[in-house]
């Protein structure tokens, strides 16, 4: 057959592919295995293979090629100085794998984008050594060339039309929804449709709402692959070769208008090779995420913002409304529970470099296993002034910890750190950044208040005990009987008058006479505690109340007083002390307790001294 008669026909054969092949729509191999009857027909060659050019390579076309694996890719930067000056080489130039000696290539172009468009290796025969050297190689090079490059674009269009149509769903959905859960579910659908052999995950910040139930693990530097952390802080899509893990890795940052919020991480098997389409269809959907999770993020941000604003302003007015520095912690530390929801709240005050756990905190921190974790605080605030904010305790030591997210936010009395406030739970990365921020701006407001209670304690401390002997003041102490005498029983109320203290600051000066008081003050306090309160009366007069008590038991105590007192004060001073005591049936007013009792300390004054004397009905002592 002439070569021109040769084209023609080959020409028609082609033509009869493009007519077959084009309208199908089909990213198959179709119209190559016809091309490779009319390769057969006319030059007797038996193999032949077709690679794709897409992303500087050359990739072999095989049925379903979007997920078959790609041994024989061929980098066009190896091959490239080989085709400068022609399409038409032998293989064994090219050096390629799986292919023999007696191969050829030819190389396709797209003139119009200047890059290659595709690369056929076959082998060669007698007729198509012959054809080569014909003027008709140009124009049979020329005709394959329009083929691949019409069934490509048809192919093309047809798979951008099911991305788009995917990635048009998608976004509907993104754009119909404020449920960052939806959104997460539904980018993970769309890419599991676009790669449904390849396992995808998505990779989330720490700030991202959790609730959904596609799988997905928590970004954290400390772990990821170095791959996977430069998408997140650039932005940028990457691919890894995990040898380790047996898979080619893509991994396309989730970005937004105004930060990222995660990636979507893509693991296809170590000889699969990415295309570009693939990529930009991936990064479209990303995107599309992200600016939804974004808008979504935003909405949830303003509600929170305004529910914020109204905790911080509850929690103010409450706080001043001079509340006992115990009834402001109550309350605060069920604000914390409320809108947090820890497992644990402790409330910890330093005083001289020591921590005093706040009654109001919960049981674990009134143990062993709690201290711990307030312990770590305490030396952390020592060291610097900065809140606490762990997401896993256990990445942070090799001890296992119950408690794993934790948050501490100091207490300032302006500068200085007086104490401190923890939230703690067993679930890692329970608390978001946002919960951190809203819980330090909360204990921040409070700060404030709770100085101001802590000095009012310290203040009425100083009104209500007499500076000298650290007993009570007197006006403590009548209001104290007072309150007991509406609620309790029955009371003992003891007068205490030291004999001759006027002789004794004139003999040893008034130094010695302050010393005096201290001493007993000690005495009476070392005796008492728990079983009644002690105070100054004024002057060389103390006073005694026992709550609850008989007759009978004060004595007893009032007797251990007039031996121990001579014996425990320098110089030996003694006592005269005068009981009165009151029970319900009596009806007595405190006025009448105190009569009742200067009363009877008054006889014992001028019958002796250093004795006691009791109160009773009958007026007898």
């Amino acid at each position: 057959m002439e070569s021109k008669d040769k084209i023609i026909h080959l020409k028609s054969g082609i033509l009869d592919i493009w007519n077959e092949s084009v309208f199908t729509h089909q990213s198959s191999i179709k119209w190559f295995e016809d091309l490779q009857e009319i390769l057969f027909n006319f030059f007797g060659i038996q193999k032949a293979k077709y690679f794709i050019y897409d992303a500087e390579t050359f990739l072999e076309l095989s049925w379903n090629h979007s997920f078959s694996k790609k041994l024989n890719a061929i980098k066009w930067a190896e091959i490239e100085t080989f085709f400068y000056d022609k399409d038409f080489i032998d293989v064994h130039t090219l050096q390629i794998k799986h292919s023999s000696d007696n191969d050829v290539a030819l190389l396709l172009r797209d003139v119009e984008r200047q890059q290659p468009l595709g690369l056929i290796i076959m082998e060669t025969t007698e007729k198509w050594k012959e054809f080569s050297q014909t003027p008709q190689l140009d124009e049979f090079i020329e005709t394959i060339t329009k083929l691949v490059k019409t069934i490509k674009k048809s192919v093309f269009l047809t798979q951008q039309e099911n991305q788009y149509r995917n990635l048009f769903n998608v976004t509907k959905m993104f754009n119909s929804t404020l449920d960052i859960g939806q959104i997460l579910e539904g980018t993970l659908h769309s890419i599991q449709l676009a790669f449904p052999k390849f396992e995808s995950i998505l990779i989330l910040s720490n700030d991202q709402e959790r609730k959904t139930s596609v799988p997905y693990k928590l970004f954290d530097y400390t772990t990821e692959r170095n791959t996977t952390v430069e998408a997140y802080v650039s932005g940028e899509i990457t691919t890894e070769l995990a040898q380790d893990l047996g898979v080619r890795l893509l991994n396309i940052p989730i970005v937004g208008k105004q930060g990222i919020y995660g990636i979507l991480q893509i693991s296809a098997p170590l000889d699969y090779l990415f295309s570009i389409r693939q990529k930009d269809f991936a990064i479209l959907l990303a995107e599309a995420a992200g600016n939804a999770l974004e808008n979504a993020k935003l909405y949830i941000q303003s509600h929170r913002l305004v529910s914020d604003l109204q905790l911080i302003n509850e929690t103010s007015h409450k706080l001043n409304m001079n509340l006992s520095l115990e009834e402001m912690l109550v309350f605060l530390r069920d604000q914390l529970i409320k809108f947090f929801h820890p497992e644990h709240v402790a409330f910890v005050f330093i005083e001289n470099d020591e921590f005093k756990i706040s009654s109001v905190s919960t049981d674990l921190f009134h143990t062993i296993d709690g201290q711990l974790y307030i312990q770590y605080v305490t030396n952390h605030f020592k060291k610097q002034k900065d809140s606490i904010f762990i997401a896993d305790f256990n990445r942070l030591t090799d001890l296992k910890y119950e408690y794993r997210s934790l948050v501490a936010i100091p207490l300032k009395e302006q500068s200085n750190i007086t104490g401190f406030s923890i939230i703690m739970h067993k679930e890692p990365y329970y608390f978001s950044f946002d919960n951190y921020k809203l819980m330090q701006s909360l204990i921040q407001h409070s700060s404030l208040a709770i100085s101001n209670s802590t000095l009012r304690n310290k203040l009425q401390k100083m009104v209500d005990r007499d500076h000298l002997t650290n007993l009570f003041a007197r006006n403590y102490l009548d209001r104290y009987v007072e309150k007991a005498m509406d609620t309790d029983d029955q009371g003992v109320f003891v007068l205490i008058d030291i004999d001759n203290f006027k002789r004794v600051n004139d003999t040893h000066g008034h130094q010695i006479g302050d010393e005096i008081l201290k001493q007993i003050a000690r005495v009476i306090q070392g005796m008492i505690k728990n079983k009644g309160i002690s105070a100054r009366w004024g002057g060389e007069e103390l006073a005694l109340y026992f709550s609850h008590m008989s007759l009978e038991q004060g004595i007893e105590m009032c007797e251990q007083l007039l031996v121990t007192i001579p014996q425990q004060t320098s110089p030996s001073v003694t006592v005269s002390i005068g009981i009165s005591n009151w029970h319900r049936r009596d009806d007595l007013s405190f006025n009448n307790l105190f009569h009742n009792a200067d009363t009877v300390l008054y006889k014992a004054k001028n019958n002796g001294k250093n004795q006691l004397r009791v109160y009773k009905a009958s007026h007898s002592s």
